[in-house]
Parts: C-alpha cells; structure tokens; sequence
C-alpha cells in the first residue's frame, strides 16, 4: 500500500512540475540603410570585419553572417549611352554609391540588384543607369 501511495505522490508531483516552452525573444529585423556617401570610408566598427577576397567580384566586404555589405566596382551606361564608372555598397538587394561621367563628376545613386553581375541604379534626378560589376 506503501509503494502505490508513495508511487502516486510522485507521479502527481511530476505531472504537476510540466516545464512551459522557453520562450525565445524575436529580435525586429534591422533594416540596413546604405547613402551613397558611406562608400568614401570605413567605419571603425566596420573595420573589425573587413575582408578582401581577390577570386571574389567584390572589393571587399564588411559586416557579420547574413549582414555581410559588399563593395563592387561597377561600369555601365547612362540613358544616353554615355560611359559611366564608380563604386557601390550592396547589402542584400539594395545598395548605393558614387558613379563618375566622362568628364568626372560625381552622381551619387540608389541601385538594386536585377540578374547576376547587374544592376540598375537611379539618381536623384530619376535618371536610370544600367550597371555591371567589373571584372
């Protein structure tokens, strides 16, 4: 009788101790802004995680896994078909920078990602540039 009461104890205290489901806090997605200007230097605190492949496209890229910004040399075209060269920041799709005209000066566009290799970047004036990455 001993043995069934001590065996029925336990099993109410156990039954009783059911542990609840960790809950794990959901972090907000950090929406990563790049300007055009963030091209001209490198933060110190990117500089902690600056690495340069030469097999790879890019120049080099910063951040921390699935947070990676990538820094390409681009050449392309504008609406006009004039020659135009310069230097993005991506992050996933979207990214920005600095392309250069014929005769050096500075646009400084917003530019996403549309195939392999391509991209289409826009001015502030909405002038669109077709863009590729430098081999």
């Amino acid at each position: 009788m001993k043995k069934i009461f001590l065996v029925l104890v336990c099993f109410c205290c156990f039954w009783k101790c059911k542990k609840e489901p960790i809950k794990v806090p959901v972090k907000p997605a950090v929406k990563v802004k790049i300007e055009p200007n963030d091209i001209k230097s490198v933060t110190p605190q990117e500089a902690q995680t600056f690495y340069k492949n030469p097999e790879k496209k890019y120049e080099y890229r910063t951040g921390k896994f699935n947070e990676y910004e990538y820094n390409y040399d681009v050449i392309g075209t504008d609406q006009d078909n004039n020659v135009v060269t310069g230097n993005i920041i991506t992050h996933k799709k979207y990214g920005a920078g600095i392309l250069y005209t014929n005769d050096k000066s500075d646009i400084p566009v917003k530019v996403e990602w549309i195939g392999y290799g391509k991209l289409i970047g826009i001015d502030s004036n909405k002038n669109e540039y077709e863009l590729k990455i430098k081999e």
